[in-house]
């Protein structure tokens, strides 16, 4: 027997979706704690019961108790067994429907119910999963059903809704999926812990063992299509215990062999990271100039290259202006005896400053700034310098 649940803010639709069913004959309602099967009735005591908890979102519980073809139970058995279920998941004193449907090939039934109790209390949704699968196991072997192995003792985990989904979509398995069969088809072949790692890796997985630096092994990754799935997310018979007890391992023979897989998987995970970096550089990410926020350490240093660049492009500017001759001839600001001129000049500088403490810019858009048709990148360090001394001798002041 299995379980199918879902929670919502809306009791409407899953009731006239069932009560539809019932009036088409597929359907019956096997018990109920409404006082009638209307729809408006039900919705009338299920807002009664909300009063009690309006804030409270999503207060709807649907479950779906799923049979094998074979186990053609009596109505009277299968609410017996619904109504187990729902005392044994907490909803005792809750609003409830069950309805049994005839529209599949195998016997279902569904369980509409209110987590909010009559007396205001809710039941939790908390691990629900997990505690419906204990109550499922317990029901099986209470009334004699097919037992179903728990998805705790499963060897592969079964299709999620979101890959079957996107198989359908695509008409490809995903890549768990593909892992599973793989990997199923080489262990089948009883191979030697080399022979395992040579013939994943020759289909393009990349195995990466969780080994101590004594060689002890105690996990299993496998790396495909660009995704890395530990074993437990493929299944218990793709974890490491269950693995090495499959092929051919002994841990003081091949603790080479998993350490060089090791490198090799780490090695093509680099050299993915490193294409990615490329990327990134490639679409004008500078990394020199790059600043972090919030980490003052980066910062200074980030200051301390940008200054460096800064030189450069001043000599180079230098340079470019002593080879055509536009500004061979230009006279120094510092040797300008215009106060005038020079104040102008010196309030430029202070408002550059403010823009690239608050702008981050570039080096070279900082070079362009302070560079202007009529600054000299001599005057303007001199200017920098300057200033610093000053706003130091007043920050020593204060301290004084």
């Amino acid at each position: 027997m299995t379980a199918d649940q879902v929670k919502g803010k809306g009791f409407r639709g899953a009731l006239r979706y069932n009560l539809q069913k019932v009036d088409q004959g597929v359907a019956k309602i096997l018990d109920s704690s409404f006082t009638s099967g209307n729809e408006l009735t039900v919705m009338r005591e299920v807002a009664l019961v909300r009063m009690r908890r309006p804030n409270l979102q999503k207060y709807f519980y649907h479950t779906s108790l799923n049979f094998p073809p074979n186990e053609n139970l009596a109505d009277e058995q299968m609410n017996m067994i619904a109504n187990e279920y729902l005392n044994n998941m907490g909803f005792d004193q809750h609003q409830y429907m069950i309805i049994r449907h005839f529209d599949a090939d195998h016997p279902h039934l569904h369980i509409l119910v209110n987590r909010i109790g009559y007396d205001g209390t809710v039941v939790s949704d908390s691990k629900d999963y997990q505690r419906s699968e204990q109550v499922l196991r317990k029901l099986e072997k209470q009334y004699g059903l097919t037992e179903v192995i728990s998805s705790r003792e499963a060897q592969e985990r079964a299709m999620t809704k979101n890959e079957l989904e996107m198989m359908k979509r695509t008409d490809e398995p995903s890549v768990k999926m593909k892992l599973q069969v793989i990997i199923k088809n080489v262990l089948n072949q009883k191979p030697t812990a080399e022979q395992f790692i040579d013939q994943l890796e020759a289909q393009g997985i990349n195995i990466l063992f969780n080994q101590a630096s004594t060689g002890f092994v105690s996990g299993i990754s496998y790396g495909y299509e660009g995704m890395q799935l530990k074993g437990a997310h493929l299944g218990n018979a793709y974890k490491w215990q269950a693995i090495k007890n499959t092929i051919s391992y002994e841990q003081e023979r091949d603790c080479t062999t998993i350490y060089q897989a090791n490198v090799r998987t780490r090695a093509n995970q680099s050299a993915g990271t490193g294409q990615s970096a490329t990327r990134g550089t490639a679409a004008g990410t500078d990394a020199d100039t790059k600043v972090t926020a919030g980490n003052r350490k980066d910062v200074q240093q980030g200051a301390g290259k940008l200054q460096d660049q800064i030189g450069k492009a001043n000599r180079k500017y230098k340079q470019a202006a002593g080879t055509d001759g536009q500004h061979r001839n230009q006279p120094r600001l510092s040797d300008t005896k215009d106060s005038r001129q020079r104040g102008t000049n010196l309030q430029g500088q202070q408002s550059g400053r403010e823009q690239v403490g608050h702008r981050a810019l570039s080096g070279s858009d900082l070079v362009r700034h302070l560079l202007g048709p009529d600054n000299d990148a001599g005057y303007m360090d001199q200017t920098a310098l300057n200033e610093f001394k000053k706003k130091r001798k007043k920050r020593k002041g204060l301290r004084m």
